[in-house]
């Protein structure tokens, strides 16, 4: 199970830079939307950084592995409301509200906090299991 961590910490950046390109690129008429979700890219980016940094330091001790778990968790949840209420506000805007082009950057935002969401839920549950284990 060791190797897990370094493999999604890849997919964690990948998708959640994605997600905080298209959020900064596209045109969302809500700023608290917009805010929190580059709230959630952001934060879970450095998270998942600084976490990296310190499991690579001091490795598998349980102090970490319950640390881990407690993040990971806090991302997922973060995460899943933050492509929940990008996805609310694509639809409520719709295609004749917005141009082709800012609809389709808003559709690509939402797949990939999805896809963002699903990495963290997988990676919560190898954390669960690997702070149960220990």
């Amino acid at each position: 199970m060791l190797f897990v961590q370094p493999l999604f910490l890849f997919h964690f950046h990948i998708f959640g830079g994605l997600v905080w390109i298209l959020v900064a690129s596209s045109e969302v008429p809500f700023p608290m939307l917009q805010g929190w979700v580059m709230f959630v890219s952001v934060f879970c980016f450095v998270m998942s950084i600084t976490l990296l940094c310190l499991w690579s330091m001091h490795g598998g001790s349980s102090f970490w592995v319950s640390l881990d778990a407690i993040c990971q968790s806090t991302a997922a949840l973060f995460y899943l409301s933050a492509a929940a209420l990008e996805a609310y506000s694509t639809y409520v805007l719709g295609f004749p509200l917005m141009t082709v082009i800012h609809y389709r950057e808003n559709i690509a935002a939402v797949v990939f906090a999805f896809l963002a969401t699903l990495v963290y839920v997988i990676h919560e549950v190898f954390s669960l299991l690997r702070w149960k284990s220990s």
